[in-house]
């Protein structure tokens, strides 16, 4: 059943419809400076009227099929990497850094004691690393879209 023109729009149908202008200009159909404008006008309007009438010239597009948000790209062109990914990075990070220590502090005993000392840093860093190198290769995938 099609909303009827009075009815209030949610934030979710603005981005739906700006994720749809965003198209047009990628297929050439607006120009930057009319995107812009249609796009003020869409973060504008308040009912499901309003908003057809910003994308009434151009051809129809599914809006159920557009994103209602896009992943902001960095000045080099590149997508951001993911949360999960960046959080990969940081338990890394404190691993080799936890290990840096304690193989300092192993170098330090054994240079100041006048012989080597048991490699006790290898039991710090190695069930430590062998956790995380599990958790690397067969890390779980976090499925935003459930129940389609």
């Amino acid at each position: 059943m099609a909303a009827a023109p009075e009815m209030r729009a949610s934030d979710g149908d603005r981005d739906r419809v700006a994720a749809a202008l965003r198209e047009h200009m990628a297929q050439g159909r607006l120009t930057v400076d009319e995107f812009g404008e249609r796009l003020e006008q869409v973060y504008q309007s308040r009912t499901y009227g309003e908003l057809a009438k910003v994308t009434s010239d151009l051809p129809e597009i599914d809006l159920h099929t557009l994103p209602a948000t896009v992943a902001p790209v960095r000045s080099d062109g590149r997508r951001p990497a993911d949360k999960a990914q960046n959080s990969l990075k940081a338990s890394w990070a404190a691993w080799a850094s936890a290990s840096a220590i304690n193989w300092v502090i192993w170098i330090i005993v054994s240079v100041t004691s006048g012989h080597l000392v048991y490699p006790w840093p290898l039991w710090v860093m190695g069930p430590w690393g062998a956790i995380m190198l599990v958790g690397t290769i067969f890390g779980t995938t976090h499925n935003t879209k459930r129940g389609r």
